[in-house]
C-alpha cells in the first residue's frame, strides 16, 4: 500500500539524479548555511549571491531563513517575501535549464513575471540571471570561463560566465 502522505522534496530527488551536474541536497545546503552568522538572516540589508545556481536550493533555503528572521522587521508576509526576492537573493544560473529550475524553486514559476510567481517582477529572469554566451578562445582557453579549447566535440556547451561592469552591475 502506498503512503499518500509522503511528499518528497523535489530538490532531494534532483540531487540524487546521475548526470554531469552535481545538485546540492537541501540538507547539505542547510548545513553550510548553519556555518554563517545567523544574524545575517535578521537584516533586511544582507545580500546573497549564488554564482553557480543549479536547482536554486541554496537560494530557497536562504529565503526561508530570511522569511523567519525578518518577521518582526517586516510583519506583512507578502511585503517581506517581495523585499527578500527583489533585494536580497540573487543567482547566476550555469545553463538555461538550471535557470528555469532555480526560478521554479525561488518564485514557484518558470518565469519571475509569470502568473504564478510568488512575487511580481518586470522581467522573466527576476534575479536569476543566465545568458547563452559562446566561448571566446585565447591561447587555448576560454577567456571567460577557463575551459580548455582542444579537443572538443561539436556540441560543446556554451560559456555561462557573467562579468561585472565598472559600475559593479551584473552584465551577462
Amino acid at each position: 500500500m502506498v503512503n499518500s502522505s509522503y511528499n518528497p522534496d523535489v530538490l532531494n530527488c534532483i540531487a540524487n539524479l546521475s548526470n554531469d551536474e552535481v545538485f546540492t541536497p537541501p540538507e547539505l545546503a542547510n548545513r553550510v548555511l548553519d556555518l554563517l552568522p545567523q544574524d545575517l538572516f535578521k537584516s533586511p540589508d544582507t545580500k546573497f549571491l549564488d554564482p553557480f545556481s543549479k536547482s536554486g536550493v541554496f537560494l530557497r533555503e536562504i529565503v526561508k531563513r530570511l522569511d523567519r528572521g525578518l518577521e518582526s522587521t517586516i510583519p506583512d508576509r507578502q511585503l517581506r517575501i517581495d523585499h527578500i526576492l527583489h533585494n536580497q537573493v540573487f543567482g547566476i544560473a550555469i545553463t538555461e535549464l538550471t535557470s528555469y529550475l532555480s526560478r521554479r524553486s525561488l518564485y514557484c514559476s518558470k518565469h519571475a513575471n509569470g502568473k504564478y510567481s510568488v512575487s511580481h517582477f518586470t522581467t522573466e529572469s527576476g534575479n536569476i540571471l543566465y545568458a547563452n554566451r559562446s566561448h571566446t578562445w585565447e591561447n587555448g582557453k576560454c577567456k571567460y570561463c577557463g575551459a580548455t579549447e582542444a579537443p572538443r566535440q561539436s556540441n560543446m556547451p556554451t560559456c555561462s560566465f557573467t562579468q561585472t561592469t565598472p559600475n559593479n552591475s551584473l552584465e551577462i
